[in-house]
């Protein structure tokens, strides 16, 4: 597939980059005032660095978290800064990674909820073909601890079977960000997700849809996801819930195929 970011509309951007491209592959992960969380997280990432480029996407965080000096010694390949906006900033680190010319792209949340050491099987599933890899907290061999109970009901009696019929193929953890792109599936000309109709998880809900109807090849792959006992880190609160639903079914009915 080839590139043609001059019909992308992504948003504005500036990228601190600490090192150069390393690596095959990418992993991204938006951030926005994750605090502790995501610093945690990029300690327990920074293993893998040297098998896959670690690459931050800050939405605007003003609570430190961020610090170029510490996100340099945890052995990040860049930090974008962006607009705010889960497929907004997704919009952005995408853009930037294929014009890396990356192979594939890797994804997680940067809360510090799912289980980095599942990144190797990520690398896995891209390296033998894979065009779309979702992780699974539900398949077997996953598992997970503290959820939320209204979370394990929308997620697996709504929204993963809501999304499943919009993709023509089960998959039993659609909510779940830590996943994997090839460059062709995020090229493919019946994708197209370099759209500005992407703000907030349109994007997210979106890709889980779109590989499976294109004849691509999908996956789950089984992975650990566990809630801090007592808190739940979550930015979907009051009516945006309401409103991703219903983006949720928007989706299913094709509003966002191009």
């Amino acid at each position: 597939m080839k590139l043609d970011p001059k019909s992308w509309q992504v948003p504005e951007y500036k990228i601190n980059e600490f090192f150069k491209k390393r690596n095959k592959y990418s992993l991204i992960t938006p951030v926005l005032n994750e605090g502790k969380r995501i610093k945690d997280q990029l300690q327990k990432m920074k293993k893998y660095s040297k098998m896959v480029d670690i690459i931050l996407v800050d939405g605007g965080s003003t609570d430190g978290s961020t610090n170029k000096t510490f996100l340099k010694r945890q052995g990040l390949r860049a930090v974008i800064n962006t607009p705010r906006g889960q497929s907004v900033q997704m919009r952005a680190g995408l853009a930037w990674a294929l014009k890396q010319k990356y192979e594939g792209i890797i994804t997680i949340d940067g809360n510090n909820k799912d289980d980095v050491s599942a990144i190797p099987l990520f690398i896995k599933a891209l390296d033998e073909g894979c065009d779309y890899a979702q992780a699974s907290r539900f398949l077997k061999g996953g598992k997970h601890k503290n959820t939320p109970s209204d979370r394990i009901f929308f997620n697996r009696f709504v929204i993963s079977p809501v999304l499943s019929l919009a993709a023509g193929k089960w998959y039993t953890d659609t909510p779940l960000a830590f996943r994997a792109y090839s460059k062709d599936y995020l090229l493919h000309p019946g994708v197209k997700p370099f759209r500005d109709i992407f703000q907030r998880y349109e994007l997210l809900f979106y890709m889980t849809t779109r590989a499976n109807r294109l004849g691509l090849k999908s996956k789950e792959i089984p992975t650990t996801r566990n809630y801090p006992k007592g808190e739940v880190p979550t930015k979907i609160v009051g009516w945006k819930k309401i409103n991703d639903l219903l983006n949720i079914f928007k989706i299913v009915l094709g509003f966002y195929n191009p």
